[in-house]
């Protein structure tokens, strides 16, 4: 299991080769005033873009924009995919509108205030509801790829070092993870008690360690293709997103 850790999403991140450097890069030339107006209009419109509809969960809702890029990049290795997050259902419905993916959900908390279709999905076992700070219910490599949005940032840095290594370990292609931006004021959660604590947002270089410490290596090969896929789908993401190997 041990693996040799790698500054892929470092690289990414400073050399522009990263989602947001490949999406930002600028072919002309304006005034340095126009330049203040557009990027003032443009950060607006991008808010207001990513608030609409998004919920209280952002990347959730990132992850649900990301699936033809994420088919593209993963190909055969969507055929069987595990989602783990706040409002897992809508991720699993849309999923599953595809008849080639097999998809499953985890729900980290309660579904009281879920609707009619969500109950159904748990009525049928398609979703569960479980506690990620303990094992997950699945044998080694039951899923060919696992993602996971917003719920890694509503665990301590002790948990994480139990539940990510789990999520590697229940995947066989692959796992994604879908972060929140430290500073992003959105996805605040309306019900704080319900999450036992508040979100923590870590930055890229703090999980560039994490992964070290962990022995999960980022998979080159994966966030290359999806960065290919993405700009041709003209996908902008809200959150960070990490590309694991799964472990051998």
């Amino acid at each position: 299991m041990s693996r040799r850790p790698t500054n892929t999403t470092r690289r990414l991140t400073n050399n522009g080769s990263s989602l947001f450097g490949a999406f930002s890069n600028s072919k002309s030339q304006i005034s340095p005033l126009l330049s203040v107006v557009l990027v003032f209009l443009g950060a607006i419109f991008f808010i207001g873009y990513f608030y609409k509809g998004s919920g209280d969960f952002t990347c959730t809702y990132d992850v649900q924009r990301a699936i033809p890029s994420l088919k593209k990049a993963y190909g055969e290795s969507m055929r069987k995919v595990l989602h783990v997050g706040p409002d897992t259902c809508s991720v699993v419905s849309k999923l599953l509108k595809d008849e080639e993916i097999e998809a499953w959900g985890v729900e980290p908390y309660d579904i009281e205030d879920a609707d009619l279709n969500c109950k159904r999905l748990v009525h049928r076992g398609i979703v569960r509801v479980a506690n990620i700070k303990f094992p997950l219910p699945y044998r080694a490599k039951s899923f060919s790829l696992v993602i996971v949005s917003d719920a890694v940032d509503y665990l301590s840095s002790n948990y994480l070092n139990k539940t990510l290594p789990e999520l590697a370990r229940v995947s066989s292609d692959g796992l994604v993870i879908f972060t929140g931006f430290p500073g992003d004021p959105r996805a605040q959660p309306t019900e704080p008690a319900k999450y036992g604590r508040p979100a923590k947002k870590r930055s890229t270089s703090w999980w560039v360690r994490f992964f070290a410490q962990t022995s999960l290596e980022e998979s080159t090969q994966a966030i290359k293709r999806f960065v290919k896929a993405a700009v041709e789908d003209n996908y902008k993401p809200a959150c960070q997103i990490f590309q694991l190997d799964s472990f051998e």
